[in-house]
This record gives structure tokens, C-alpha cells and sequence, in this order.
């Protein structure tokens, strides 16, 4: 009997089905692997089995040791034995190791903490895992790769049963990857089952029991790895042509409108630790350059560095249109004709409560209003011509962002920047969250702003969608270049080796 089953989920957001009967299980002591590209359906999966998406959000049946489980809550999860390990840690930087790993659960009598006992505890755990760490220590002090050691122990000391991480060696250097798997062969021989989310294929094939390939939210098979190859998983999660969705296009591309030469940009919270490493590339005016990888490679990094919006160190030559710049901030670069349609819209992107006449005219209100007093008429003929231009649905330039779809909301955002008359556009998964209809018409309009001249840096998780419309694309793995391909070399095989180091 399987320790864990998942059978036939059925999860589905606004528009988007995005787990269509998927079914997976795990065996008591296993460790079994998820692979699949960006938006294949992993996280959402994992929210499913975890109670961050409640039983009653979605169809199908989840079981433990053969008897079926209902999880209306986070709490009920990790009641049934199973612990979530996500990417983005969890621990209070403020709080010490041993108080993150009981945090919640702290041992107390009449209500008073017994700090002896608790910090007695940690060490306990600590030493069973084989991890020289100080339960007083503040978890601020320590590294990454020691961070994430001990969110592990936060889940182990709930006493779990089956165990999730998510791309968990993402930040880790090579000897805190061999603590790791050295723990994650102890938990196996205690019977802990094992899910491992990553986009690291040795490490996949190295470790796994079972590798389970998810694609387009479904789930298209299930293999021993000494059934398979690396080729063969690949083959299995891209496994869709491009040419049908993107029609033909051609470019004519000029001198080099941004040149980058040495881009590197430091870890806030480990200054010594690049998260892109000594980068360098030009884009054409008229061309796009399409920026393809897996979560964590640095795709959104570079784009932020490039516009003065890492909160950490950078450094880099840059030059626009062959001229040396220097890009301290975000207000640098719109100065020097830089735009930047942001990975989240709501956050970064929109003033929700705002209309769509000012949330458009937020970047460039010195291109359509008067010197020192706001021309309305100006501007609301500016916003009405764009809006027309990117067939934004809404009754006026009055119309409240909020209110709008996810893809008129994104192309407000579109054309905020368009406004402030850019020759280099950033676009950062530019169709996130929109529909089918939306995103062909965002398709046009980078084509037809590449054929008036504009140089174009692409991001996006969909890899059809970066070889479908770029004319280069550069594939970045670990953070760093591993591979550019001209538009006819770009197959999708070629590419997600190159993104997960086997090329």
C-alpha cells in the first residue's frame, strides 16, 4: 500500500485549467522526483497535498496509508505527517535556530515557555541530522545553505512522514548539497517518504526511486531512471511543437541598442554570493532577444539589475545606442529609454485603485502633459490613443485598473511604458495569467514594435513563447549564460538541456 496517492486532481483557476487529472503516489521510504517545466503544475500540486488550496477547491482524492484524507487547512497537512519545504524559506532572520525550528510549537508549562527544554530539543534534532549548528545562533547569521538545513529540521521535528522540497539545493553550494543528500538517504532508511521538485537532472537521476514528468498540467509518465535518460525526460517535458502557435515573422535589425559587458548582481542577504555571474550580451534595435531558464536561474534578475532596481550590489558596463551609462536606479534608466513591463503586474505594474489614465501616464507624464501643470486634455488623448492602438477593453481612460481583466491590466501596463517612448523594452513574462485571445494580441504588438525599431528583452517561463517569438535566445542556467541560440537553431530540446546544464 502506497504511503501517499494523489488520484485524478482537478484543479482550476479563472480561465486556466492548471492540474487536469493528474495522479501520483509514494512509497514508504522513496524518493521520488517531479520534473516538469515552469507552469507544468508541480507547486500547484504540492499546494493541493499541503491545504494551502482546501479540500472543496478542487476535484479528486488524496490518500494517506490507504485511508482518504480531506485537508481544510495547512494544520491538517502537517497533522496527517507531511511538510513543505518551499523555495522561498520561511524562518524569522530575528528569532534563533531553535525557536524557528519549534516556532508555534514551543514546550510550555501553564502557558510559560520552557526555553531549557526547547533548546534542548534543538540540539537534539540538530545532532541526530549531523549538523554542527548552534540552537542559540540567530538564523539571520547563518548562510543560505545552512538556512535551508534547518527549515528541514523545522519539518522533521513536526515528526513528518512525508517530506516536500522544492528546488531545495538551489542556493546551496556543492559540500551543503552532499549534507543534504547525506541527511536525505538517513530519512529514507527511517521510512520518510520523499518529493523532490527540481530542475536539476543529475541530481534528479542520482537520487530518485521514481521520476514522475508533469506537463501542461497533466501527468504524462511515470519511469525508473534506469527505464529513461536525461534526453528522454526532456523529450517528455517539452513535448509540444511551437512552430503552429507563432506565426512566421522577420525582423530588420540595426547597430546594437544595448550593450551589457560583465553584469553581475549579489545576493542581499550574502553579498559575497552572485546571483547572476558575469554577464554579457547586446540587443539590436528591431530585435528581440528571448531570455529562457528554469526558476532560480536569474531570468528576472537580470532585468532588474540592468534597470537599477536590485536591492543588492551590481556591476556592469552598460552601454545604450554605443554610449557608455550609468543605471543607478529605476528613474536612471527610464531617463535613458529604458521601459520594464515588471513579472507582477499587481505588485510592481498597476495602482489598482487608480484609473487607467493615471496608472498609463505614471512613468511618462513629462511626454504628454505640460512642464509644471498636468495637461489633462493632453494626456487623456495620449492614454485614448494607446488604449486604442492596444485594444484595451473599457469604457474610458476613467475606468479603474482593478476592474479590468488580468489581460487589459496588462496591456495598461504595455502601454504605461510605450508612453514613455522606450528604445529598449524589458518584458517580463509579459502574458502571465491572461488568456488565449489577449496573449495573441500582445504577440503582435512586440512584433510590430521589434519592426518599428525597438530593441526587445524577452522573459518568460513558456518556452514556446520565447522560441516563438524571439529572434535569439540566450538560456541561462544557475546564473549564468550556458547557450545562445540564433532563431532556427532555438529547438525546444536544445534549449531545456542548455537550462538544465546537460548541453
Amino acid at each position: 500500500m502506497p504511503l501517499l496517492e494523489m488520484r485524478n486532481i482537478v484543479k482550476e483557476f479563472p480561465g486556466v485549467r492548471a492540474l487536469d487529472g493528474v495522479s501520483f503516489d509514494l512509497d514508504v521510504g522513496e524518493f521520488h522526483a517531479i520534473v516538469g517545466e515552469n507552469g507544468a503544475g508541480k507547486s500547484t500540486l504540492m499546494k493541493v497535498l499541503s491545504g494551502v488550496y482546501p479540500y472543496g477547491s478542487f476535484d479528486g482524492e488524496i490518500a494517506v496509508d490507504g485511508s482518504p484524507r480531506r485537508f481544510r487547512s495547512i494544520r491538517d497537512s502537517e497533522t496527517a505527517g507531511i511538510a513543505i519545504i518551499f523555495q522561498e524559506l520561511s524562518l524569522v532572520k530575528e528569532l534563533t535556530v531553535g525557536e524557528n525550528i519549534f516556532l508555534g510549537r514551543e514546550p510550555s508549562h501553564f502557558g510559560v515557555v520552557n526555553w531549557g527544554k526547547m533548546y534542548q530539543n534543538a540540539s537534539r534534532l540538530l545532532r541526530e541530522l549531523g549538523l554542527p549548528l548552534d540552537p542559540k545562533a540567530m538564523a539571520g547569521t547563518l548562510g543560505i545553505g545552512q538556512q535551508q538545513l534547518v527549515e528541514i529540521a523545522k519539518a522533521l521535528s513536526q515528526e513528518a512522514r512525508i517530506l516536500v522540497l522544492d528546488e531545495p539545493t538551489a542556493a546551496l553550494t556543492e559540500s551543503e548539497v552532499e549534507t543534504l543528500f547525506n541527511i536525505l538517504e538517513g530519512l529514507k532508511r527511517r521510512g520518510v517518504g520523499l518529493i523532490y521538485i527540481s530542475h536539476k537532472l543529475d541530481e534528479v537521476f542520482r537520487m530518485s526511486d521514481r521520476i514522475t514528468v508533469l506537463r501542461d498540467g497533466r501527468t504524462v509518465g511515470t519511469h525508473l531512471p534506469s527505464e529513461i535518460n536525461k534526453d528522454g525526460i526532456i523529450a517528455e517535458m517539452v513535448g509540444r511543437e511551437v512552430g503552429d502557435v507563432f506565426p512566421a515573422f522577420s525582423h530588420e535589425l540595426g547597430s546594437a541598442a544595448l550593450s551589457v559587458k560583465g553584469l553581475s548582481a549579489f545576493d542581499v542577504d550574502d553579498p559575497a554570493r552572485p546571483v547572476i555571474d558575469n554577464i554579457s550580451f547586446d540587443v539590436k534595435s528591431g530585435e528581440v532577444v528571448g531570455i529562457a531558464g528554469l526558476m532560480g536561474a536569474g531570468r528576472t534578475e537580470v532585468l532588474t539589475a540592468l534597470f537599477g532596481a536590485w536591492p543588492g550590489r551590481c556591476k556592469a558596463e552598460i552601454s545604450i545606442e554605443g554610449r557608455p551609462v550609468s543605471i543607478r536606479s529605476p528613474a536612471d534608466a527610464i531617463r535613458l529609454g529604458i521601459g520594464f513591463v515588471t513579472e507582477d503586474r499587481k505588485r510592481y505594474g498597476l495602482i489598482l485603485e487608480q484609473t487607467i489614465a493615471d496608472n498609463m501616464t505614471l512613468a511618462a507624464l513629462r511626454n504628454v502633459s505640460g512642464r509644471f501643470v498636468t495637461d489633462r486634455h493632453r494626456e487623456y488623448s495620449a492614454v485614448s490613443e494607446t488604449m486604442a492602438k492596444l485594444k484595451i477593453k473599457a469604457n474610458s481612460a476613467k475606468t479603474v485598473a482593478g476592474t479590468l481583466s488580468g489581460g487589459n491590466q496588462q496591456k495598461v501596463v504595455l502601454g504605461k511604458w510605450l508612453l514613455t517612448r522606450p528604445r529598449v523594452l524589458f518584458l517580463d513574462e509579459p502574458t502571465r495569467g491572461i488568456d488565449v485571445g489577449a496573449k495573441q494580441e500582445i504577440y503582435n504588438e512586440i512584433h510590430e514594435l521589434a519592426k518599428a525599431g525597438m530593441a526587445i528583452v524577452l522573459v518568460s517561463s513558456e518556452l514556446p513563447e520565447v522560441l516563438g517569438l524571439s529572434d535569439r535566445v540566450l538560456v541561462l542556467h544557475a546564473g549564468r549564460i550556458s547557450a545562445e541560440f540564433a532563431r532556427g537553431d532555438a529547438v525546444p530540446e536544445a534549449v531545456m538541456a542548455a537550462a538544465t546544464g546537460n548541453l
